[in-house]
């Protein structure tokens, strides 16, 4: 029987099957590598791209870059322009997705450090201060004169934003009423216990006070922090004419209050610096000189040296002081204090400051002092948070030393 030769045996490919599929494999593997040589081309063709638009720029890359060149700072800082300097080669965009909140975040950083940093002598520093140590809060109070009964009624209500005198932080807050020039009489309002913005609501009546008197007079409240142990600090004091006051009905008046004319708001300045380290609990305390300093020896001049005590819930942890400058105003010290202050606990540390006059036949005399702390005054409020913000590094800054 004759067999075809060109007939495939059972189960075995046939010669068309075999050169098709042998036709799609070379196919294949083309199209792969044709895909693998456009990928290429691609990326390298990209790349290049990308960079000829780096170098050049176009205006929507630029105005992108553009909305974001000014970082608002907190009051009193400048509007920071981190556009791209003429001339000046821009980061890969992969750069700009990852970098910019350590670059900015620096850049903002460096430009709050040097304005914390308060440099002596400086008049915007010094008038920046100035207002700061204005700051003594405000009190409220009424007068008003009954003319039945010849008597003025003075109502005592309440303050706001006073100072911190005591090692606590805060105040034991009491007001002395006067009508000037008569300083033999007075009258008291009572002691609230650490309170920065008490509330009185007492009323004192002047009894048996002609009218044609009463105009005569000056209405005078000071306000001091009561001290169980020593001389009662003053904070400020307020006085009104009553001449120039319609005292037919009660008026009611909001007044700032002003350094105390006892000499208490003339004690001189000191600037120092603190710096914080959380990862040693550690802040440095750098006394680095003082100016102005009020004259309390005979001789018209001082001894001065400063005590640096850390307190920690009214309680007396460590003591530092400096040396003593001999017959000096305004001496220069530059000595810096190390002071271990675990983070949880800054809420309730307090750092006091007190100017000395060294006296070697008597007692030690109190030049002034600074209480540093989240609740003392405004100024030492301020420096306080200003060295919490910018850790490891110091922060400088002027300070009125405080009856």
């Amino acid at each position: 029987m004759y067999r075809d030769p060109e007939a495939a045996s059972p189960g075995a490919p046939t010669r068309d099957v075999v050169l098709v599929s042998a036709i799609i494999t070379v196919s294949l593997s083309v199209t792969v590598v044709l895909c693998g040589l456009c990928h290429w081309c691609q990326r390298k063709l990209g790349k290049r791209y990308k960079n000829s638009l780096e170098t050049v720029g176009t205006p929507d890359s630029g105005r992108g870059r553009t909305e974001k060149k000014a970082i608002k700072l907190p009051a009193g800082g400048k509007a920071v322009n981190t556009a791209p300097v003429p001339g000046q080669t821009p980061h890969d965009e992969s750069d700009r997705r990852t970098e910019p909140r350590s670059s900015v975040s620096d850049l903002v950083n460096s430009l709050t450090s040097e304005m914390l940093m308060l440099s002596p002598g400086s008049e915007e520093d010094e008038a920046h201060e100035g207002c700061s140590r204005e700051n003594l809060g405000r009190i409220q109070f009424s007068v008003g004169y009954n003319f039945q009964e010849s008597t003025l009624t003075v109502k005592v209500m309440k303050a706001q934003e006073l100072p911190a005198k005591d090692f606590s932080g805060t105040s034991d807050p009491f007001v002395k009423i006067y009508l000037l020039p008569d300083k033999k009489h007075k009258l008291e309002t009572k002691v609230k216990r650490k309170n920065l913005n008490p509330h009185w609501n007492e009323t004192f009546l002047f009894e048996g006070f002609p009218y044609e008197k009463v105009v005569q007079r000056v209405l005078y409240l000071q306000v001091l922090d009561y001290d169980r142990f020593s001389r009662n600090d003053p904070i400020g004091e307020v006085s009104i004419p009553l001449n120039k006051v319609d005292l037919t009905q009660m008026q009611t008046f909001w007044k700032d209050l002003k350094p105390c004319s006892d000499g208490s708001g003339s004690r001189g300045e000191l600037l120092l610096s603190l710096c914080y380290n959380p990862s040693a609990n550690s802040i440095i305390v750098n006394i680095i000189k003082a100016r102005n300093l009020k004259a309390m020896d005979i001789g018209g001049t001082s001894d001065p040296y400063v005590k640096v005590w850390l307190m920690y819930k009214d309680k007396r942890v460590e003591k530092k002081k400096t040396v003593t400058m001999k017959r000096n105003l305004n001496p220069i010290f530059n000595e810096s204090f190390a002071f271990d202050i675990p983070t949880e606990k800054l809420r309730e540390t307090t750092i006091i400051i007190t100017v000395m006059d060294k006296d070697k036949l008597s007692r030690n005399d109190v030049i002034g002092k600074i209480y540093l702390s989240w609740k003392s005054g405004p100024g030492e409020v301020k420096h306080w948070k200003d060295m919490i913000a910018r850790p490891r590094q110091p922060v400088a800054q002027w300070h009125q030393l405080k009856a």
